[in-house]
């Protein structure tokens, strides 16, 4: 499965931006897809799960303000991130697995990730 990530980009604190995740090579509706996040610095951690009958979870810093959605037509998860803040500045990851939830070691494939710059 190949992931290809989309929609990073430079935005001022308050605004919005919507991330897409393209994936191929495998049957993407059997797959949990989530997204992870990397600071500067820190380790990737968890923002939103969404798994395949459309479930969602999302890290408490996510919530109210992003949302995760996925259109199996397209082979696509996308991530919607409103009211951003400088500290959601990151390099953004989009991953899928058979079974997953907020454990990064859960995911089996990975893309490259795109990076969020939020400035103040």
């Amino acid at each position: 499965v190949q992931l290809v990530e989309s929609g990073g980009g430079l935005v001022q604190a308050g605004g919005s931006l919507r991330l897409s995740c393209s994936a191929s090579g495998g049957t993407f509706s059997s797959y949990t897809m989530a997204w992870f996040r990397a600071a500067p610095g820190k380790e990737r951690t968890f923002v939103a799960v969404i798994w395949r009958g459309g479930t969602t979870v999302y890290a408490d810093s996510a919530k109210g303000r992003f949302t995760i959605s996925r259109d199996n037509a397209k082979n696509t998860v996308y991530l919607q991130m409103s009211s951003l803040k400088p500290e959601d500045t990151a390099v953004y990851y989009c991953a899928a697995g058979p079974r997953g939830d907020w454990r990064a070691n859960d995911y089996e494939y990975w893309g490259q990730g795109t990076q969020v710059t939020v400035s103040s």
